[in-house]
């Protein structure tokens, strides 16, 4: 009995030995946490989609509150929800460049050619996983809204010629879409960056406008057009690509002599004049 009370105090010593050295330590190694952080977080519109640029509604108010992010960063939020926030914290709301998902493909039913007919799980991955997508051209849209299904703020819509419509008001810049496409067809620009080449296509001359009416056919003529550096032809010459960082740059000239308009200037919405929505998919 004697053996059993000396180990169970023993026991008992050690516990309370830990317990005050884990006091101690959770006093010492206590992370102090501004408490306008959960003030912030309130009022932010709570959807984490990362299009600030930070990690969640949550990390974006741990960057205003340091000074090193401006309420203006949340597109999400209203005009009025981030003045709210500039106004608790006595700062400005700054302004946040528009950003929108532009699709790189402007290959729809109407003007691309089809090789095979896909019937099964109404989806991107799925068809490709199968037949390639179905298109004669291996780089396009499959047009099989993956993009709409995943886009979080329903900006996303399908056209009647089966390519997926970005509404720009709608838009967040959250980069749902770039995910969720499996052609890598997506991207996220500024606004204000007009130029756009709608192909990915690695074709060139009449091969690639044989798969789509649209497609790039490598010329160069826009490159040769563009202002010093803005475009540049790569992947062995097969495809113009613009440097955004020079959007300043950006003259209507570099479409003007495009043989199939592959190259575009777009202004607001991408595919300006086209068909009404046969459906909007986003979730």
């Amino acid at each position: 009995m004697q053996t059993i009370l000396i180990g169970v105090g023993i026991l008992s010593g050690i516990s309370a030995v830990l317990a005050i050295v884990i006091s101690l330590c959770s006093i010492k190694l206590r992370v102090w946490e501004d408490p306008r952080i959960d003030e912030i977080v309130a009022m932010l519109p709570g959807a984490n989609c990362g299009a600030c640029g930070f990690p969640g509604c949550r990390g974006l108010a741990e960057q205003i509150v340091l000074r090193r992010a401006k309420p203006a960063s949340c597109t999400v939020s209203s005009e009025d929800g981030r003045e709210s926030i500039a106004a608790f914290l006595g700062i400005d709301a700054g302004e946040a460049q528009k950003r929108v998902a532009r699709l790189l493909c402007a290959g729809g039913t109407d003007v691309a050619q089809r090789r095979v007919e896909y019937r099964g799980v109404e989806s991107c991955a799925a068809a490709l996983a199968v037949s390639g997508g179905g298109k004669a051209c291996s780089w396009g849209c499959v047009g099989m809204a993956d993009c709409a299904v995943a886009c979080s703020f329903d900006a996303i819509y399908m056209s009647r010629t089966g390519l997926p419509l970005v509404d720009p008001d709608m838009c967040t810049a959250c980069g749902d879409c770039v995910s969720a496409c499996p052609q890598g067809l997506f991207t996220i620009l500024p606004l204000e960056a007009h130029l756009l080449v709608q192909c990915k296509s690695l074709l060139e001359g009449v091969v690639a406008t044989a798969a789509c009416a649209v497609a790039c056919n490598a010329c160069g003529r826009c490159a040769a057009d563009a202002e010093p550096g803005l475009i540049t032809m790569q992947m062995g010459g097969r495809l113009p690509v613009i440097d955004y960082d020079l959007v300043h740059l950006e003259s209507i000239e570099a479409i003007k002599r495009c043989p199939t308009g592959a190259i575009a200037w777009v202004e607001g919405a991408q595919f300006a004049g086209m068909d009404e929505p046969s459906a909007r998919l986003g979730s």
